[in-house]
């Protein structure tokens, strides 16, 4: 297996200074409708970040000269400040999560709007991007869509990248991802060796082909990379997928209590994947201290999940692209 896993690191890891825009750009032109390509920002009270991330993705990437992508969503999921506002001003098509397929009410999670962000986007490409980065830079989009033009038999590619772990004037080079280390890797490694070489398998940043993506179950929440990844294996093979380098990773951490119910759901999204058995108690507890006293606060873990997107008739019945 491990031989297999270098293998794999040989022929599907790549930097994406290894496909130059000019070569994306012919290559995509070559492929016709089946290289159209979709921009997907999954998004809740982002609006310090969301714009200069659509910004920088219509400049770079939306120009006349450099065509590249073809649409920019960005798929609202409730927020309360301006990222609406803030994404349309920088030209990306705005989408309220509820909008879409009202007839089913929406769940609360990054999965539950990917999985319906399908029903508002036409590209053959679908590259998701998480609206709180900083210091975007358009290669977490060029880069990822890459091997998906230029190699027919890749399906999936995810962004790898360094990770520093921010808090202020403190800076740890390789201290985020810590839901990765303590909980996504362990599980690949010990239940899905074939997809220990991914680097950032819980990553935001990935690119897939919607004949792919529409065959996937979608985890609502946290667990959809996770799932996402394990699924994709069974269904096409390890050699179709791929990773990309893209730099360095800019964005907000989350609080351990927030990262504890982050490795909840990533956990119970591998249980279900590895029995498909029931869960005894889904729900977490977690502790704050008030004054003298632990006080307990119980969430539930997520354990929905859509279907194959093209066992919903809406999806079925859409306009071709």
């Amino acid at each position: 297996m491990l031989d297999e896993v270098e293998r794999w690191l040989e022929r599907r890891s790549w930097s994406a200074a290894d496909r130059p825009l000019d070569l994306l750009l012919a290559a995509k032109r070559a492929a016709g409708e089946r290289g159209t390509v979709s921009v997907v920002l999954p998004a809740l009270d982002e609006e310090a970040t969301v714009g200069a991330i659509a910004a920088t993705i219509r400049r770079d990437l939306m120009s006349a000269e450099m065509p590249l992508v073809d649409e920019l969503v960005v798929v609202d999921s409730g927020s309360r400040d301006g990222t609406a506002a803030a994404a349309a001003a920088a030209g990306a098509t705005v989408v309220r999560r509820d909008d879409i397929l009202p007839r089913l009410p929406a769940a609360p999670g990054k999965g539950e709007v990917l999985w319906r962000s399908l029903l508002v986007t036409r590209g053959e490409i679908v590259c998701f991007v998480d609206a709180d980065l900083r210091e975007f830079d358009s290669r977490f989009v060029s880069g990822i869509v890459g091997p998906l033009l230029t190699e027919p038999s890749v399906q999936l590619v995810k962004a790898m990248y360094d990770r520093p772990l921010e808090t202020g004037a403190d800076v740890v080079p390789a201290g985020g991802g810590r839901v990765t280390e303590l909980v996504a890797r362990p599980l690949l490694n010990l239940h899905w060796p074939r997809l220990a070489g991914f680097v950032q398998p819980l990553g935001g940043e990935y690119a897939a082909r919607r004949s792919l993506l529409e065959r996937l179950p979608f985890p609502v929440g946290y667990g959809v990379e996770l799932g996402m990844l394990v699924d994709a294996l069974g269904l096409v093979g390890l050699e179709a997928l791929a990773q990309v380098d893209v730099g360095v990773r800019h964005h907000r951490h989350q609080d351990g209590q927030a990262l504890g119910r982050m490795a909840a759901a990533i956990y119970r999204t591998a249980q279900l994947r590895l029995a498909r058995g029931h869960l005894v108690r889904p729900r977490l507890t977690q502790f704050d201290r008030a004054g003298s006293e632990f006080v307990p606060t119980t969430h539930p873990v997520d354990t929905d999940e859509r279907p194959p997107m093209r066992d919903v008739p809406e999806y079925r019945s859409r306009p071709a692209a």
